[in-house]
């Protein structure tokens, strides 16, 4: 819709009402208000449910893969084969072997339950970035080193180079019952993963030290797979889990982690819906805006249509008048929108100060901090919406006033 040099001068004029019209002009600056507000509100909250599910599938499949072989019985007794056969099947990039078992652990008296984990030397060195204490290169075959959790640690007021107790149920057996086996091991690390759940209860080992623990002897838990495609783990592991049938299981992470992840995308899905309805309503106020606009013009609009403008013409006005409010508004908020977003922290922070609440819990949360993945494509939907919706909003009070008839209007004066 292109604007004369005459339709734009009145558009203009329309919208910086003059002095006689303040309360229009304040009803149009509280309409580009609500518009930003609602539109920042919307990107803020669309960008930390996308930041929330990155980072939970980020550190999640970091840390377990894209898939699990867990043999049936809980142990795998040629993981060899098996291995051989997972790495030699198109699309896996990446397969090592894995224990996990919960125990307990006791530090000055403090018991925690705990996932002992046993890897290879491999998959420890993958860990190095979430060092925040110590040194994964500590944690060799037969050292008695381990790393623990950042939350762990806390929880037993374990630092590096303390010493831990890890207790195994399955003990040796004595005229008097089994006798729980009980081994110390030093603490060489900790770490965070940055998932509440993970860091409360990892003890990470080698993975040989792990099988004398357990006395497993050379078998193992599981196999974690990761592959070229998370979203296709399915697809590309079908053909071996049809050949491990009867011997393992096959579980991708959708699996594993359905009910987190279908409660994200319900969630996201009404969080979208809830703050488009603001959106909508902050619209209105245009409305509202440009129908005042219109009855305080209508001597004027009279005038214009006796001087020759077309309905056209002031068609056009109203809407640019109306379209500019919505524009300018979904602008602003996308930019205070980036602004929340970048400072997100430190105004959970102050939020968190001045109330006396904690908002980030990350025993409820999982993570430590508040993410945010901001998604331009998802920006651009809730821009071209609110613009939509200010478009619509302008078309009733625009076809009001290019439809005045001046004769009736003009009659008395």
């Amino acid at each position: 819709m292109i604007l004369s040099p005459f339709e734009w001068t009145i558009a203009k004029r329309y919208m910086l009402p003059g002095k006689g019209e303040r309360f229009i002009a304040l009803v149009a600056g509280i309409s580009l208000v609500a518009v930003m507000l609602g539109v920042a509100a919307l990107v803020i909250v669309m960008s930390v449910m996308n930041g929330f599910r990155a980072e939970l599938f980020d550190k999640i499949v970091g840390l377990n893969g894209h898939a699990i072989i867990q043999a049936y019985g809980g142990r795998l007794d040629d993981w060899q084969s098996v291995l051989k056969d997972v790495r030699a099947t198109p699309g896996v990039t990446h397969a090592s072997p894995l224990i996990e078992q919960p125990l307990m652990t006791t530090f000055n008296g403090r018991v925690e339950g705990i996932l002992v984990r046993g890897n290879t030397r491999e998959d420890l060195t993958r860990l190095n970035d979430k060092v925040k204490a110590g040194n994964f290169s500590e944690l060799t075959e037969g050292s008695d080193n381990v790393a623990i959790g950042s939350q762990l640690a806390q929880n037993l007021g374990a630092q590096v180079g303390d010493t831990i107790t890890v207790i195994n149920p399955l003990g040796r057996s004595t005229p008097f019952g089994t006798v729980p086996r009980q081994i110390a091991y030093r603490v060489a690390a900790i770490f965070e993963i940055g998932i509440y759940d993970y860091d409360k209860a990892y003890v990470v080992m080698p993975m040989k030290d792990a099988q004398t623990l357990m006395l497993t002897g050379d078998t193992i838990g599981m196999i974690e797979v990761s592959t070229t495609n998370p979203d296709k783990v399915g697809e590309i592991l079908a053909p071996l889990e049809r050949k491990l049938k009867g011997r393992a299981i096959v579980t991708d992470w959708k699996t594993i982690n359905a009910s987190l992840f279908e409660a994200l995308a319900v969630e996201r899905v009404a969080m979208f819906v809830v703050l488009s309805i603001i959106v909508l309503v902050a619209v209105f106020n245009i409305l509202s805006s440009l129908i005042m606009l219109v009855r305080a013009k209508t001597r004027d609009i009279a005038i214009l249509r006796t001087m020759g403008a077309t309905r056209r013409s002031l068609l056009k006005v109203f809407v640019t008048t109306g379209f500019c409010i919505g524009a300018l508004g979904t602008v602003a908020g996308v930019l205070l929108g980036m602004v929340f977003l970048y400072f997100r922290q430190p105004i959970v922070h102050f939020v968190e100060i001045v109330t006396g609440q904690n908002l980030w819990d990350p025993s409820i949360r999982f993570l430590t901090e508040l993410p945010s993945r901001p998604d331009p494509v998802e920006i651009a939907v809730i821009c071209v919406m609110a613009l939509i919706f200010s478009f619509l909003a302008t078309l009733y009070p625009a076809f009001r006033a290019a439809s005045t008839d001046p004769v009736q209007v003009l009659r008395y004066e």
